[in-house]
């Protein structure tokens, strides 16, 4: 109780200057912007281009006054691709451009953060896929750390792949965790899923190594054995994050739209899955959020926004908090 009423103190004597920041990941969709050199190999792409497009895109944010953004997983490509180690120095051949991005975050006051790609999965017992994975989550972090990015900049993973064995999918992933540099560990923060690795599970890797734990919004409403509230989830979630670091959640929408697909010549069609993100968020889903917010009073936080309408979907949001519950506007930016 002591931990809640001081969150609450806390959140009322800084609310003006701790809105929400709400973000989106990767792709822009609002101007002509690429977030990273996408092409393939046999083209020599480059972390020094994905540097130069994120110079446009940070000045696209601050334009739009979004604060918070998720970079590119491959924003240097194949940079730990066994196979291909010409591009496995792109790190050291950008330390200046690097550099220079961490002063533009700065710049801007943006929050960044990183979400490699499921194949990152610390829970394998495959030994080499483990390598790799540690690699990719070693990588990801250098690349902050030589932006010269604060501990808000965090890199999310999963638990990882489904297992016959939750339990001893959840042991590997604390003892292969706890095997990675300190570096490494201070910069991740574990999310939980919305088919094989609930919250309770990532809190139990949790309370074993002190990864903070990421809410999602939808996961929670797709798998909660232990049929948690949200405004529980919320607090639980918050909880595990240290002090020198704001914790962020994940907000989406399921997707509803009904799909057409063309297999063997014939049009078929199906329905969406409750797991697949809208293309824009449900507003009074969103509302119902911050009233909680505004009645609990949590410590502060962010909230990641996984739409497919990326920064649409965002700005059409703020427009709509404005529109259907203005006394709410100033918890978020």
């Amino acid at each position: 109780m002591q931990n809640v009423r001081c969150a609450k103190a806390f959140w009322r004597d800084n609310e003006d200057m701790n809105p929400i920041r709400l973000g989106f990941a990767v792709h822009a969709l609002g101007e002509p912007l690429r977030s990273h050199d996408s092409r393939r190999w046999q083209h020599s792409p480059h972390l020094s281009v994905s540097l130069a497009y994120l110079r446009d895109l940070f000045a696209y944010l601050g334009r739009q006054q979004i604060d918070f953004y998720r970079l590119a997983g491959q924003l240097a490509p194949y940079l730990t691709h066994p196979t291909l180690p010409a591009f496995h120095q792109q790190l050291d051949e950008c330390a200046e451009d690097l550099a220079a991005t961490g002063d533009l975050v700065r710049h801007y006051g943006l929050r960044v953060t990183l979400h490699p790609g499921y194949y990152v999965q610390l829970n394998t017992p495959d030994p080499a896929r483990a390598e790799r994975s540690a690699a990719e989550l070693k990588a990801a972090t250098s690349l902050l750390d030589r932006m010269g990015l604060d501990a808000d900049a965090v890199v999310v993973v999963h638990v990882g792949g489904p297992s016959v064995d939750p339990a001893r999918s959840c042991e590997r992933f604390v003892r292969q965790f706890l095997a990675l540099p300190a570096a490494v560990r201070q910069r991740l923060v574990l999310e939980h899923d919305d088919r094989c690795h609930s919250l309770e599970e990532t809190l139990w890797i949790h309370r074993r190594t002190g990864v903070p734990v990421v809410l999602d919004t939808l996961h929670l409403a797709c798998l909660n054995p232990a049929g948690r509230t949200l405004e529980d989830a919320l607090h639980t979630a918050l909880a595990t994050w240290p002090g020198n670091q704001r914790p962020k959640i994940h907000f989406s929408s399921p997707r509803t739209a009904l799909r057409t697909v063309h297999s063997r010549q014939q049009l078929q069609l199906q329905p969406p899955l409750p797991n697949q993100h809208s293309d824009f968020l449900d507003p009074f889903a969103f509302l119902e959020l911050l009233r909680l917010v505004q009645r609990c009073q949590p410590r502060p936080f962010d909230i990641m926004l996984e739409a497919k309408a990326k920064d649409l979907a965002l700005l059409r949001l703020r427009e709509q908090v404005t529109q259907f519950a203005p006394a709410l506007r100033s918890l978020i930016r």
